[in-house]
């Protein structure tokens, strides 16, 4: 099976990056065109929030734990408290949080950094309902 389960004749899908190192956002952003999705990166948890404040809109949001203004714990709480329904995916290299930390906060799946491709197809597929 092609690792780009999206169609020409599907929506695209919409994820948002929100990580503090510049090398992984442009690393996941590109991963995730590749795989068809419309993508969009922040640096930190409150740039994050504010973007959905705006009325951005996002299939799934790809975010990281630690980051400074605001880190992804505390933006996935204000997410949800703002009615965000999207798929929230923490992804992190921090060995000091457990994958329980981030689905308290009301993160769906977690993994670790880097986004793989067998982690994007996952995530698109439980996305597509597969």
């Amino acid at each position: 099976m092609d690792s780009n389960i999206s169609s020409s004749s599907m929506r695209k899908l919409s994820a948002l990056v929100v990580d503090d190192d510049a090398v992984i956002r442009r690393i996941h952003v590109a991963y995730l065109q590749k795989h068809g999705f419309e993508t969009r990166a922040v640096e930190n948890g409150q740039l994050a929030v504010d973007l959905i404040r705006s009325g951005e809109v996002f299939d799934v949001i790809f975010m990281d734990f630690n980051m400074p203004v605001m880190n992804g714990i505390e933006a996935t709480k204000e997410l949800r408290d703002l009615g965000v329904n999207a798929m929230i995916v923490g992804i992190s290299d921090d060995q000091d949080h457990t994958m329980e930390d981030f689905i308290e906060a009301g993160m769906d799946q977690f993994y670790k950094k880097p986004l793989k491709a067998q982690t994007i197809t996952s995530v698109l597929r439980v996305l597509q309902g597969n």
